[in-house]
């Protein structure tokens, strides 16, 4: 059986999507969109986003990110994201977008 690309989880008071890929690009982040458009409505107010699987993100994964992160603020909501891997949170640190989204390094520390 394939794996599938993305996996939502509902939990109690936030939904997980976990992102089963490895790099995160112009290939993969059309895909993400979509995801986000369907799941980063009300009533839904906390979303997280489990990228433990990602190692390399491009310009084109950022924005899909963007695209989560403005819907939920639209509908007064947080995007957290699980970035496990050092060189994918230096990207975030590095566009600044580490001020932008609450960064976790694993699943534990979210709250």
């Amino acid at each position: 059986m394939k794996k599938k690309l993305f996996e939502a989880e509902n939990h109690k008071g936030h939904t997980t999507l976990r992102i089963n890929l490895e790099h995160l690009d112009t290939q993969t982040s059309p895909q993400l969109k979509a995801e986000f458009l369907v799941l980063c409505r009300p009533p839904l107010k906390k979303l997280v986003v489990d990228m433990s699987s990602v190692n390399s993100c491009d310009s084109s994964g950022l924005s899909a990110l963007l695209v989560a992160e403005r819907m939920m603020r639209d509908s007064k909501g947080e995007v957290h994201l699980i970035v496990p891997n050092a060189d994918v949170r230096n990207l975030f640190r590095v566009t600044q977008l580490e001020k932008v989204f609450t960064i976790h390094v694993s699943p534990e520390t979210v709250k």
